[in-house]
């Protein structure tokens, strides 16, 4: 017997699920886009790999598909507002990256400059589930600073997430 869980309550539930904030970024023989998303996570360290969950219907997933290249930004306090642009649909490509400084990776991929962390991914293989597309990345550029608070999502809202100082 297959028990489904409703939409709503699913929604509800995730919501407490708190999650690096970051911006996908794809450039290639189908253009430039980004967007903010929060479904990011490790696969194996052998080889450096991870995933990200986008939406069937974002105009970005089939770009991902045909340049066969993301970048993954993950963003630090400072970059609340930039995100929350990158999650505006009605807001030009053009515009959002313009409000922010950009490296581009060898992949050819736009590189936030000043995030936490930048992962330059080849897509090795994309799997469907339900509304969303899984693309499996392999790493083949990476770039991380020291220092600067985390920006993470949690119950509908962003969130600061302090840096312990080290010993």
């Amino acid at each position: 017997m297959t028990v489904m869980v409703e939409n709503a309550q699913f929604r509800s539930a995730m919501s407490r699920l708190g999650a690096a904030v970051n911006i996908i970024t794809t450039d290639g023989p189908v253009g430039r886009h980004g967007m903010t998303a929060s479904a990011v996570c490790s696969v194996t360290d052998e080889p450096a790999s991870l995933l990200v969950c986008i939406n069937r219907s974002a105009r970005i997933n089939a770009m991902i598909w045909q340049n066969g290249f993301l970048c993954v930004n993950v963003l630090s306090a400072e970059h609340q507002d930039l995100s929350a642009l990158f999650a505006n649909r009605n807001v030009p490509v053009e515009e959002r990256f313009a409000a922010a400084e950009w490296q581009t990776l060898s992949s050819g991929v736009p590189a936030l400059v000043g995030a936490l962390c930048n992962f330059g991914c080849r897509v090795e293989s994309v799997h469907q589930m339900g509304t969303h597309s899984v693309f499996f990345c392999q790493v083949e550029d990476l770039h991380h600073r020291d220092g600067g608070d985390g920006l993470v999502y949690f119950d509908r809202s962003y969130h600061r997430l302090p840096r312990l100082a080290t010993v």
